[in-house]
């Protein structure tokens, strides 16, 4: 039997920092940390650092692992200026104060040319949109920017020892999988500055961008912190949605739906989409292939707003929502309770539609909070295939997708095999992936145990109805 050899993955998510301590040559897991982060749609970076120390410490520390590498949220604006320090709160992806910024560069650049140039339409999460938010609503700040940098990026700057106190911005490191949705890295992997610069409202040529590295490549070593010693090799690095892909071994025919703060789905591609509506993200994995990924920022948080309102719990809610009839009776949410990214609706609200005496009931609630949450996924995996996209199953993940009712609503409106893997950190394991292929030379082949959910029949008409409802009223009107 092989010695054990030890990797670490680290998932920097919106709310907490996660971190696995796998076996690199079976990927069993060893032990694992975690600390919170905190709450808002801008952060100070320094607290995903302190939390990074603090979850390493729950952990256990790295003093017997071999490598690390880090997942982390996509999209998020770190800001940095020529002594490295970070100029203002890095603006997350889920920050929509910059729609209409969105919108601007929209107009002047064209759908269509946005698609061709980057694979994807910019929207209010993407890095590009932030900075032009920040060129006209702090000048003063943008004006400072020596170096863009995404969560991941500089976390694994900060990794090898770089910071104000050793400010090289040129040491700073990507991959394509985070730096494709920036919207302004091309399909091959190329940095468009003409873009940037338009963003930025002036000349970008001066402004280090990280080095896009290879898969599997090792970017440098750690500098000693506290629970890390000095000498592991740093794996490249990926977004969340392509570490988590990773993490689940996803190939081409495996649709990935994951229900966290946002929903997404996205699925493994040898080529990268051009969708010029916008709907479909033309992002990449963490492989050298591409992750077409629409995302919700309505996910997880419909099931919370229901069960605080009805006075439940997430088992209870799904327990009312299985005690009511397929389609809730004609009871069907609208469920942008923070605006929309898929649909791009970012001012739009929530709104519950076909309230009458037989179906305004506690039950039709939750069901109808169920069947809203699995409609608008289902709507992007429509959008997915229209782009080419083969699916022959989907993969449930998440917080959410160990719910009952979630996963029968699931296989009732996907129209495919459903899949739920086992309960886990699969961003972090895509990462820790990544470190053993640093210090392997080869990618892993973890085992990922699932159960498919069968005995369930289809109900084409819960998405019906759903569909026959319009998508924001104050806009239909």
């Amino acid at each position: 039997m092989a010695e054990a050899l030890l990797v670490a993955g680290v998932d920097s998510s919106t709310q907490a920092c996660k971190v696995v301590i796998r076996n690199a040559h079976d990927g069993a897991l060893i032990r694992q940390g975690r600390a919170e982060h905190p709450e808002g749609t801008e952060v100070d970076p320094e607290a995903w650092w302190h939390a990074l120390l603090e979850a390493v410490d729950d952990a256990g520390g790295l003093e017997d692992v071999a490598a690390i590498s880090v997942g982390a949220q996509q999209h998020g604006m770190v800001a940095l200026d020529g002594a490295g320090e970070v100029i203002r709160d890095a603006l997350l992806w889920n920050d929509t104060r910059s729609a209409g910024a969105a919108e601007d560069l929209i107009e002047e650049v064209g759908a269509g040319e946005f698609a061709r140039r980057t694979g994807s339409v910019p929207v209010a999460s993407f890095t590009v949109t932030k900075l032009r938010w920040l060129a006209d609503a702090e000048p003063q700040n943008s004006a400072r920017i020596a170096a863009v940098a995404l969560p991941h990026d500089w976390l694994t700057w900060r990794l090898r020892g770089y910071g104000p106190e050793r400010p090289d911005l040129q040491a700073l490191t990507t991959d394509f999988s985070d730096a494709s949705g920036t919207g302004y890295v091309t399909p091959d992997a190329q940095y468009d500055r003409e873009l940037l610069a338009r963003a930025l409202r002036r000349p970008a040529d001066d402004v280090a961008l990280p080095r896009i590295a290879r898969p599997g490549q090792s970017v440098g070593t750690t500098a000693a912190a506290r629970g890390i010693p000095a000498g592991l090799s740093v794996g490249v690095g990926c977004g969340d949605n392509a570490g988590a892909a990773l993490g689940l071994g996803a190939r081409v025919g495996d649709v990935i739906v994951s229900i966290g703060t946002s929903g997404v789905v996205c699925a493994v591609s040898e080529t990268v989409p051009q969708d010029r509506t916008g709907t479909v993200a033309g992002f990449a994995d963490a492989t050298g292939s591409y992750l077409p990924l629409i995302a919700t920022l309505n996910a997880a948080r419909v099931l919370d707003v229901t069960a605080a309102l009805l006075g439940v719990d997430h088992g209870e809610l799904g327990e009312l929502a299985l005690s009511c009839p397929p389609g809730a009776q004609g009871l069907v949410l609208r469920p942008y309770f923070a605006g929309e990214r898929t649909p791009n609706l970012p001012h739009a609200t929530a709104t519950l539609y076909g309230m009458t005496p037989e179906s305004t009931t506690r039950p039709g609630l939750a069901r109808a909070a169920v069947e809203a949450l699995v409609c608008g996924l289902a709507d992007g995996l429509d959008a997915l295939l229209e782009q080419g996209v083969v699916s022959r199953r989907a993969l449930l993940v998440g917080g959410a997708a160990q719910n009952p009712a979630v996963q029968t609503v699931a296989a009732q409106v996907l129209g495919v095999p459903v899949l739920v893997p086992e309960p886990g950190e699969y961003v972090a394991t895509g990462a820790a992936r990544q470190a053993a292929w640093a210090i392997t030379g080869r990618q892993p082949d973890w085992t990922v145990r699932a159960h498919e959910v069968d005995g369930i029949d289809p109900q084409p008409h819960i998405r019906k109805q759903y569909a026959a409802t319009p998508p924001d009223p104050m806009q239909e009107a």
